[in-house]
């Protein structure tokens, strides 16, 4: 599979996908409290998409994934299947990954929530993994490599006395839900593919309060990390223009 350069007009498709994605974390967050069902928040965001949004949730059967969204608990790194059994409490932290196609564009994106009252230690998680996420979305613009994002990100969780997960990457993305690029969250500067305008990928780091190693579980979608320590993970979609970045998931919360 090849990177594929996406035109203007297919960009403003993906522009649409991109902030009904975004729209999907923001409607879901009130309902992110201590008691509730990670399959009821999967419930919500199913009938928000599809009949508010009249967009189609990605996840749906992709390669088997039964649920329409995505909910990693504490030391669940990513992919988490909703579940009636999974009820949220006081001192989680949960990322929601949410993925949208309209017009046969996909808009890819996640965000973690705080549920309740959270320990400082795993606030500071947080908070270090989305600066990872923003730091990273700071270095692309055309000429720039795949390296320079890696190692800004590992730089950064690692200097923090965090791990990079290794195992799972971000990912090109189109009318294919992951395409190439394959995106590392860790490497080394001026090696990789080099940015060119027209690009369009994922940034979404995962970042481990222990160890890097991750298992998978034998549902076999979730992946937790192999020493039971909180992860958490932040993923925006990008596009590469002409001068630097356009964030096609930004939240109204953020400022790009």
């Amino acid at each position: 599979m090849s990177v594929t350069i996406k035109t203007p007009d297919e960009i403003a498709k993906m522009r649409i996908a991109g902030r009904k994605a975004a729209e999907v974390l923001e409607y879901i967050e009130p309902y992110i409290v201590p008691g509730v069902s990670t399959a009821e928040l999967d419930h919500l965001c199913h009938k928000y998409i599809t009949d508010v949004q009249k967009a189609t949730p990605a996840p749906l059967n992709y390669k088997g994934f039964p649920k329409s969204i995505c909910t990693s608990v504490n030391h669940v790194v990513c992919h988490g299947i909703p579940s009636e059994k999974k009820i949220l409490k006081s001192g989680d932290i949960i990322n929601v990954d949410v993925t949208v196609i309209v017009d046969e564009y996909h808009g890819d994106t996640s965000k973690m929530f705080l549920v309740g009252k959270v320990a400082p230690h795993a606030e500071r998680l947080v908070k270090v993994t989305q600066e990872c996420l923003y730091k990273g979305i700071e270095l692309v613009k055309p000429g720039a490599h795949l390296g320079d994002i890696g190692h800004v990100i590992q730089q950064h969780a690692e200097g923090n006395y965090y791990s990079v997960v290794r195992d799972y990457c971000g990912h090109g993305i189109g009318k294919i839900f992951h395409e190439d690029p394959q995106v590392l969250h860790y490497g080394t500067p001026g090696t990789g593919m080099e940015l060119v305008e027209g690009m369009t990928f994922t940034i979404e780091p995962m970042i481990n309060a222990g160890k890097s190693g991750t298992k998978l579980k034998s549902d076999g979608w979730t992946v937790e990390t192999r020493d039971g320590r909180l992860s958490a993970q932040w993923e925006h979609t990008l596009a590469v223009t002409a001068t630097g970045v356009e964030v096609l998931t930004a939240r109204n919360e953020e400022r790009f």
